[in-house]
């Protein structure tokens, strides 16, 4: 209801709308509306009342409300629901609460704030409140489950294609994370609930600092990360950046389910800079020197060593550029 009275007060631009004409075209009583405009004032927005004229919207805030993001959706499969919170422990822990309970394909949890945010192999996510875009997906795919980790490749390029969009030139350190100028940008950590050979779901959650200025960060994080705000030198409104980052999304995961990931893998060459890079592989067991020379079509990561090639699987290992 508050999506459709935004709708009406959004076509009626600068002039107002009165309460009974809100009423009769929703089909609900005058007191219906006039409660749904105080929650909608609570929220943030800046609707101003006249008792003769009506009611008009002159601000919305920043915050990533369903009733703000999804008039900015192309989308046939994600964010045909949102699920909005002002502050989560985890918006991945959110997400398996509401894949238990049998929410859709395309589900999307998005938080103002994360309290114990994670990212891969059990590494924290700083997330402080209206600062960034910290949200999950909920994927309900009808591939196999030795596809899935090639989710978090896809994830990248959607949100390579959406900053791109917004003036910053980014690339992708395999096998996922937004880097600019070497500093990063985002944290993306993907989990499945699967049978041997089928999914029940796949969660991806993302973490992009968007407006954290760098006095933000704790100080162990201040020279490995970055935010947009910094690399543009201004803030960004978060609500159409998230929305380009979810049409995105949306393109290349219907474009999987119909044909499979090999655009996607093609797309996430273009935008790497990983690959032709001297690099050290750190292994639970083993560290060694090589080259980055491609990714297979397992989203593998393929290092050309003195030993010869080698194959490098997501989450077994990390990635860092070999000291010249």
């Amino acid at each position: 209801m508050k999506g459709k009275i935004l709708e009406l007060l959004r076509k009626a631009g600068d002039s107002y709308i009165s309460g009974e004409e809100i009423a009769q075209g929703l089909g609900v009583s005058r007191t219906a509306v006039w409660k749904h405009i105080q929650a909608l004032k609570e929220d943030g927005y800046d609707i101003v009342s006249h008792s003769h004229s009506g009611y008009s919207l002159k601000e919305s805030p920043d915050l990533l409300l369903s009733e703000e993001i999804k008039p900015l959706l192309h989308t046939k499969i994600i964010g045909k629901k949102i699920v909005h919170f002002d502050k989560v422990s985890s918006s991945n822990d959110e997400a398996k609460k509401l894949a238990l309970q049998g929410a859709p394909d395309g589900t999307v949890i998005v938080a103002e704030e994360q309290t114990g945010g994670k990212g891969r192999l059990s590494r924290g996510w700083f997330s402080p409140k209206y600062k960034g875009i910290w949200f999950s997906m909920l994927l309900r795919p009808t591939f196999l489950p030795q596809e899935a980790p090639k989710c978090t490749l896809m994830t990248a390029v959607a949100l390579t294609r959406a900053i791109r969009k917004f003036g910053v030139d980014v690339g992708i350190k395999w096998p996922n994370d937004i880097l600019y100028n070497g500093k990063k940008l985002d944290g993306t950590l993907t989990e499945m609930n699967a049978e041997m050979e089928r999914i029940h779901y796949v969660i991806i959650g993302t973490g992009l600092n968007v407006n954290i200025l760098p006095e933000d960060f704790p100080e162990e994080l201040r020279d490995i990360g970055i935010s947009l705000q910094s690399i543009k030198g201004e803030r960004l409104a978060r609500v159409p950046l998230f929305a380009e980052i979810l049409n995105a999304m949306d393109e290349l995961y219907c474009e999987v389910l119909e044909h499979g990931f090999s655009k996607v893998l093609d797309e996430w060459r273009k935008y790497s800079v990983t690959l032709g890079q001297e690099i050290n592989v750190i292994g639970v067991k083993e560290t060694y020197a090589g080259v980055a020379a491609d990714i297979d079509e397992d989203g593998a990561l393929l290092v050309d060593t003195p030993k010869g090639r080698t194959r490098v699987l997501a989450g077994d290992v990390s990635i860092r550029p070999r000291n010249k």
